[in-house]
């Protein structure tokens, strides 16, 4: 890979109501004192997809690779499988027994154009970002035009 373009600071959230029920991500990037933050809410989802939604799309808006990312999460689930390896285990068996295969899918297609760590931060612990994500991805989750999550739903 050539060297990376930008710095990109990231933080996610996901959440879900019932779980599986309503759910919603949250997301903020940070790039060169620029900010953005965006949300989606889904009928019926759960919290990891969400979790692990928010940083696909969270990557997905980035327009230029490769790019250093820094993702900020309080999943564990999305943490762990990637800086632990165990997704990588997945995918040479074709991620059977694994939920989440579609998602896991794309995300190693946009993990693979940049240079990505993650970094685990407790939740609810007064992290300014980390609450800010999460009250976006609960106001997503909420919303009267949910998303249909139809490889969630077709399962």
């Amino acid at each position: 890979m050539l060297p990376a373009k930008y710095d990109v600071t990231m933080y996610t959230d996901g959440a879900a109501s019932g779980n599986p029920g309503p759910g919603g991500y949250g997301v903020i990037l940070m790039c060169n004192g620029q900010s953005k933050d965006f949300s989606e809410g889904f009928k019926h989802t759960t919290n990891n997809r969400m979790e692990l939604l928010a940083v696909i799309r969270g990557l997905e808006e980035l327009k230029v690779a490769p790019c250093n990312v820094i993702v900020f999460t309080d999943s564990k689930y999305v943490c762990d499988s990637v800086s632990k390896a165990w997704l990588f285990g997945w995918e040479k068996t074709g991620f059977k027994g694994k939920k989440n295969a579609d998602l896991w899918l794309r995300f190693l297609n946009l993990y693979r154009k940049h240079y990505v760590k993650f970094q685990w931060i407790k939740g609810h612990n007064n992290n300014k970002w980390n609450e800010h994500c999460d009250q976006l991805a609960v106001k997503a989750s909420r919303a009267s035009n949910l998303t249909v999550d139809f490889e969630y739903e077709n399962l």
